[in-house]
């Protein structure tokens, strides 16, 4: 009899539990499909049964927004709002590439952003965001379709992934997890017109990911 109370208490509690609340933040690739619910965040918050707040703006960066830009979120970091957050979902990046250096010679903007030691401005907008006792998921870049604007770009990202990835592995709180594990270039279905973004298929099979590695 006791034990069949305290199963029942411990269903009460997880049916009364608040869901998670999850912060996106980042570029184009967080925003894509936002207004439709179709988005990265809002698949990995219907999978895990979370409330999603997903601010992230097409085309910002890290560096060198103007004030205009970081009032209108164009600034990734003038993104993030103060909340009693879970999870904070976040990426960015590749269009300080392409605004500060054209996808070319940019060793000194990838640095900028996170040095082969791995400090650098990322870095630290990081190690604030883990400070605040949410935990913090980097969403790697994955291969397109095809690189449009981005022609070049690939290499920095790649390196600029991996430097991401060994500074997660060092600093609790933090996770990166890779889209490009589940991004197959070579199927079209899943990218959007562009050949860069993902398509509703391809922001399903990501935001499935992200859910999949932080249920683990």
């Amino acid at each position: 009899m006791r034990w069949f109370a305290f199963v029942l208490l411990c269903l009460a509690s997880s049916v009364s539990a608040d869901p998670l609340r999850v912060l996106a933040i980042g570029d184009s690739v967080m925003a894509w499909h936002k207004w439709t619910g179709r988005d990265i965040p809002s698949v990995m918050g219907e999978l895990l049964n979370a409330q999603v707040e997903n601010d992230a703006v097409a085309a910002s960066r890290f560096s060198n927004a103007s004030t205009l830009g970081r009032a209108a979120g164009f600034d990734v970091r003038a993104q993030f709002r103060t909340g009693d957050w879970d999870v904070i979902l976040i990426n960015g990046g590749a269009n300080d590439f392409l605004n500060d250096c054209g996808c070319q010679a940019c060793d000194k903007v990838l640095d900028g952003l996170i040095a082969p030691d791995l400090t650098g401005e990322v870095p630290g907008f990081l190690a604030r965001l883990t400070r605040t006792g949410a935990e913090v998921i980097w969403m790697g870049y994955y291969a397109s379709a095809r690189s449009g604007q981005f022609t070049g770009c690939r290499p920095y990202l790649v390196e600029y992934d991996a430097r991401l990835s060994r500074f997660a592995d060092q600093t609790q709180g933090l996770t990166f997890v890779d889209s490009e594990d589940v991004m197959d270039p070579g199927d079209r279905s899943l990218f959007a017109f562009d050949g860069i973004h993902p398509s509703p298929a391809g922001a399903r099979r990501i935001g499935t990911y992200l859910a999949q590695t932080r249920a683990r």
